[in-house]
């Protein structure tokens, strides 16, 4: 769901998505980034139509904003940056890329125990279920919820989903203008 075509595996341990919408792109940056295994480049523009049969096949101005994109997350303490192929005159990309990175700092100083509260409440659970599937006390879920500043971080997800949607909506209004 959200993937225009199946992920690709591309030069060894690099991964190619096409996502359809900006909720999507959202969820993959924040899971990809989730280890600090990953460089992750998200990147915006028009890609070229008809879809070829494979994400490794497609071209198009977003694929070479996200290859920039990639080489800019790889010189990042949060190994993450935004690339837009087609830049707006009424939204500013940087905006997105500052709250992006905001969010994945707050999810970088994370503990485990943070994580585990996290994955419950995200997975739809309440704050009473997590503390009977961990053991622990509801005050104890409120603490480590406080202390890993889960509720601000899944709040933020819709936002950012927002805010990249309004972007590459006014990159293709920009590109019509033109």
């Amino acid at each position: 769901a959200g993937l225009a075509l199946p992920v690709d595996r591309n030069a060894g341990d690099e991964l190619q998505a096409l996502v359809v919408d900006s909720a999507t792109a959202v969820a993959m940056v924040l899971e990809l980034t989730r280890t600090g295994a990953w460089s992750v480049g998200l990147g915006a523009g028009d890609v070229e139509r008809p879809l070829a049969s494979s994400t490794r096949e497609t071209r198009g101005p977003a694929f070479i904003a996200a290859r920039a994109a990639v080489e800019s997350a790889k010189k990042s303490p949060l190994r993450f940056a935004y690339r837009d192929a087609t830049p707006s005159k009424q939204v500013d990309a940087t905006d997105f890329e500052v709250l992006m990175l905001l969010l994945l700092s707050v999810r970088d100083r994370r503990t485990e125990q943070g994580w585990q509260v996290y994955d419950l409440l995200a997975h739809g659970r309440t704050q009473r279920e997590a503390a009977d599937i961990l053991g622990i006390t509801p005050q104890a879920v409120s603490d480590r919820m406080s202390a890993a500043q889960v509720r601000i971080d899944l709040e933020a997800h819709a936002p950012l989903s927002r805010l990249l949607s309004q972007l590459t909506e006014s990159s293709e209004q920009s590109k019509d203008e033109a």
